[in-house]
């Protein structure tokens, strides 16, 4: 989702820091857009949206590059800790929330300095899920960081308004990346979606970073402090869909690192 929104940015004239924990896939992106004749619009740095110092330069990298920040997105994301919670280590918690929510936290606080220091303006997009809406849709460590994110949109939006910062969260349904479909087929994948969502297609990072440029328009500039659901209807369809999403692996525990690079760690339920 966050390459998606990379080249989404950029094909409305945008200028882009990307930022990835994963430097392998970073550089790739970079040689992508040079390929293009596009580089000079692209910044990428490594960055853990976990570390204070990391996620500093991240932002100080836009200024210095492009003398700016108007739109910060919080988009990384891992699968985080499975299983039950009665298995969980606490160590796999803390690793999840560290990154789906003190992620979020950091790059708030320090898109929001920048931003005022600018004079006030801007717009913040945290990237939520449905599973932070409801109970079910996701393993329990994942679905209370993301509920974590929804409340922290709405309660920095409020704060934030009067510096006409807007912040606006998305909850992406069953998309289809990475760490959604974890190596399956794709007839594999749109059989998991049909069983959960009404609508026929799956979901692509293209639909998520298509709402970001909307959230980041002047066309959302009424908006702020909502949590928008993109998810084919999945929500929709109501606690049928819930019984039908497979929260974790049965049987099995651990942690899963997404695209990170680090390798997940997966143990038998004792």
């Amino acid at each position: 989702m966050g390459r998606a929104a990379v080249y989404r940015f950029l094909d409305e004239g945008g200028r882009v820091v990307a930022a990835d924990l994963n430097e392998i896939n970073g550089l790739a992106l970079m040689a992508e857009v040079a390929n293009e004749g596009r580089a000079s619009q692209v910044r990428f740095i490594r960055a853990d949206v976990a570390s204070e110092p990391d996620v500093t330069a991240m932002i100080a990298e836009a200024e210095h590059a492009f003398g700016r920040l108007d739109i910060v997105c919080n988009n990384a994301g891992i699968g985080g800790a499975f299983g039950s919670i009665t298995d969980l280590e606490v160590d796999d918690w803390d690793e999840t929330f560290s990154v789906l929510v003190r992620g979020v936290f950091l790059g708030t606080k320090h898109a929001v300095r920048q931003m005022r220091a600018q004079g006030g303006g801007g717009s913040i997009i945290n990237t939520a899920s449905v599973a932070g809406l409801s109970g079910g849709a996701g393993p329990v460590a994942y679905s209370a960081a993301k509920a974590a994110v929804i409340n922290l949109t709405k309660s920095t939006a409020l704060e934030l308004a009067n510096d006409r910062i807007r912040v606006n969260a998305i909850c992406p349904g069953l998309i289809n990346t990475p760490l959604a479909n974890q190596g399956r087929r794709t007839d594999s994948f749109q059989d998991a979606a049909d069983r959960m969502q009404p609508w026929p297609d799956i979901g692509q990072p293209d639909d998520i970073a298509h709402a970001m440029v909307f959230l980041a328009s002047d066309e959302s500039a009424f908006i702020t402090g909502e949590a928008i659901v993109v998810d084919g209807g999945l929500t929709a369809a109501g606690p049928s869909a819930g019984r039908q999403t497979t929260t974790s692996p049965s049987g099995w525990v651990g942690m899963n690192r997404g695209t990170t690079g680090n390798r997940p760690t997966v143990r038998r339920r004792a």
